[in-house]
């Protein structure tokens, strides 16, 4: 559920767990109302379809993973944070964070300002982090802070409270940055994966923002995936159809929830508290449940599922992962901070 599996089948975009992107969080920073926490999660540590373990990788190389940020509600990003990632060798890898800005952002190119270069990706149960001015960065293996029964989302909704994510990790992408560093009161967030096409050029392989309707709600899956915001009323259509099926919603009715699923954005105003699905994301709310009663037209209204116990109070805020998958002492890695 929520964006794990987005593939085809309840596989990976590409077949590549580090492609999968999970879920996006957007809330102001506890105690400090002048700043902002975003967190793209991806690369879920199970897979589904096969079951097992993936890849003890935490990011792919030949990928990049970007936080859009639109400012002007147009369904086009005006800001994006961008990250990179060296090869992982003997048990470490490093990142590079740019931010881009303006005509550059609604691109697929790998270009733009370093904020850091050659942060450390945490393995272990370490939350390496790293300062630049006013923005903290963090990337690494967490413990999966969303929670849902999927076995009994997948048996009919009977639901049995058994939490399939409460031992599962993801890799984080943690950003911690100035309201003013967004551009705006309230903006529209989503995140998304890029991967190296055979022709060299970037190819979108997953997006989204809202959690769990590109498993369920999407028929033209990678369409979708490939999609940009701006566009999503082509898919207003597929998604009416799945809720009158799902939900016994009525053709208009089904149309018009349709329309507030889309576009696959996050609504996001940091001088307001967090609470989805109205503003941002909090690793507290249940938004698997909120998605139940839209699906099935209030006939569900959850899981009885709660969240996570091993939320941290202070940056990173996602718990330290499960397993540790460091093999090796990794080798030393200096980041550069670029503060302008």
């Amino acid at each position: 559920m929520s964006h794990h599996y987005s593939g085809p089948d309840f596989r990976f975009p590409h077949g590549d767990a580090r492609l999968d992107f999970t879920d996006l969080y957007a809330f102001p920073k506890p105690g400090e109302a002048g700043k902002s926490i975003l967190i793209m999660n991806v690369h879920p540590s199970a897979g589904e379809n096969p079951p097992g373990a993936t890849t003890t990788e935490p990011f792919a190389p030949e990928a990049l993973y970007e936080l859009k940020i639109d400012t002007d509600d147009d369904g086009v990003a005006d800001i994006a944070y961008r990250v990179r990632f060296s090869a992982f060798e003997r048990g470490a890898q490093a990142a590079i964070l740019y931010r881009v800005d303006g005509r550059q952002t609604a691109g697929t190119g790998d270009g733009g300002r370093v904020i850091v270069e050659g942060a450390p990706v945490s393995i272990g149960r370490e939350a390496r982090v790293i300062e630049a001015g006013d923005i903290r960065f963090f990337a690494g293996w967490r413990s999966d802070p969303f929670f849902c029964d999927v076995e009994g989302a997948k048996n009919n909704f009977q639901f049995t409270n058994d939490d399939f994510f409460a031992d599962k990790d993801v890799c984080s992408i943690v950003l911690e940055v100035p309201n003013s560093a967004l551009g705006a009161k309230e903006v529209r967030l989503w995140a998304r994966t890029l991967t190296l096409g055979d022709g060299g050029g970037w190819v979108q392989v997953e997006r989204g923002a809202r959690p769990a309707q590109a498993v369920v709600l999407v028929e033209e899956r990678d369409a979708y995936l490939g999609g940009e915001p701006a566009d999503d009323e082509r898919f207003l259509d597929g998604f009416a159809h799945a809720l009158e099926h799902t939900g016994g919603y009525t053709p208009a009715e089904a149309k018009r929830v349709a329309g507030t699923l889309l576009p696959d954005v996050m609504p996001y105003d940091p001088t307001r508290p967090a609470s989805f699905p109205d503003n941002g994301r909090t690793l507290t709310d249940d938004a698997f449940d909120w998605f139940m009663r839209v699906l099935t037209n209030g006939r569900v209204t959850g899981d009885s599922v709660g969240p996570h116990g091993d939320l941290l109070r202070e940056f990173p805020y996602v718990g330290p992962p499960h397993r540790s998958r460091s093999t090796k002492a990794p080798h030393k890695t200096t980041a550069t901070q670029n503060q302008k």
